[in-house]
C-alpha cells in the first residue's frame, strides 16, 4: 500500500540552543546559526498527514495548545497547534484513524489532548489508535527522563491509554508504514517509514535527527538520555537513508525540511543533506 505524503506545520517554537547541540562549543555551533538574546534557536513542529483511499494517519502531534501564556512565552511558541494545522486543509480530527508519535515528550505528543470546556484534558482524534513503542510508553509513565517535565499526565491520560498500541522494535504496523528504533534521546523512540505514491520511503526522523545542523557524528541533545546511543542511532539511520535512497523529513527543521542523504567523500564515515522534494 503506499501513501500520500502532506507536511503539516504545527508551530514554530525556540529552545536553548546549547541545549540543543549538547557538547558542541559555542564558538562551533555560532558558525551554523545565530541565536536569539535568550540564547534560543528556532525550531518548528512538524507533522505528517498520511492519506490512503480515504484513510487518515498522523504521524506526530506537536506541543498542542494546553500551554499557560507563561509556558508559550518561554518557548516562543506560535499561537498554532495541530488542530489549526488540520483545518487548514479541512481535515476533521475525528477522521483520522491512527496517530503514530516518535516519542511521547510534550513537544511530539502534547497535541494528542485539548482541554474541554471544564478543564479536562480530553483526546484530540476521538477515533484514533495511538502507536508508540512499548518501552517508550512504560518510560513515560514513569517519568524516566532527563527532564522532569517532559512526559505530562496531561497528555498521559486514563483515555489516551485505553487508545494505545504498542510495538517492540521494527515492525509494519500498517500497510506501507513501518517504525524503526532509533534510541539515544529516549530508549524507545522511533522513526516512521513511509512508502509514498511516488514509491520512494519518506522517512519521519525524531530527535535523533531533528534538523539539518544535526547531521554530524556528535551533535546529540543535552536532553539525550544516552548520548552515546544516539549517535550510533543516527549514523545508522544516515547509512540507511543514504543506501537505500530514502527522503527524510526532519521533525524540527523550521526551514524546507525534506532532504535526501549522500556519503561525505571528503570525511569517511559522515554525511551531506541536500534539500529535496516529495
Amino acid at each position: 500500500m503506499t501513501w500520500t505524503v502532506r507536511l503539516l506545520r504545527a508551530g514554530a517554537f525556540k529552545l536553548d540552543a546549547g541545549c540543543m547541540f549538547g557538547l558542541i562549543p559555542r564558538v562551533v555551533w555560532t558558525r551554523w546559526l545565530t541565536p536569539d538574546e535568550h540564547n534560543r534557536m528556532p525550531l518548528q513542529q512538524n507533522c505528517l498527514l498520511l492519506e490512503h483511499a480515504g484513510k487518515l494517519v498522523l504521524v506526530e502531534t506537536g506541543i498542542g495548545d494546553k500551554f499557560s501564556a507563561k509556558e508559550r512565552d518561554m518557548y516562543a511558541m506560535e499561537d498554532r497547534a495541530i488542530h489549526d494545522a488540520l483545518a487548514e486543509i479541512d481535515a476533521d480530527p475525528a477522521d483520522i484513524s491512527a496517530v503514530i508519535v516518535s516519542h511521547l515528550h510534550f513537544d511530539h505528543a502534547g497535541g494528542l489532548t485539548r482541554l474541554a470546556p471544564d478543564g479536562r484534558p480530553t483526546p484530540t482524534f476521538p477515533n484514533a489508535e495511538i502507536i508508540v513503542q512499548q518501552r517508550e510508553w512504560t518510560d513515560a509513565i514513569a517519568n524516566k527522563s532527563t527532564m522532569n517535565k517532559t512526559y505530562l499526565r496531561t497528555h498521559l491520560t486514563d483515555e489516551i491509554a485505553e487508545r494505545v498500541r504498542l510495538v517492540e522494535g521494527e515492525a509494519e504496523v500498517l500497510p506501507g508504514i513501518s517504525v524503526i528504533p532509533v534510541p539515544g534521546h529516549t530508549w524507545g523512540q522511533q522513526a516512521v517509514a513511509i512508502t509514498h505514491t511516488s514509491g520512494r520511503t519518506v522517512v519521519f526522523t525524531p530527535d535523533v535527527l531533528p534538523t539539518r545542523h544535526h547531521a554530524r557524528p556528535t551533535t546529540n541533545l543535552a536532553y539525550d538520555v544516552e548520548p552515546y546511543t544516539s549517535m550510533i542511532a543516527r549514523n545508522r539511520l544516515l547509512q540507511r537513508a543514504a543506501t537505500d535512497a530514502w527522503t527524510l523529513l526532519l521533525d524540527h527543521e523550521p526551514d524546507h525540511p525534506f532532504f535526501k542523504v549522500a556519503p561525505n567523500l571528503d570525511k569517511p564515515g559522515e554525511f551531506n543533506l541536500h534539500e529535496t522534494d516529495l
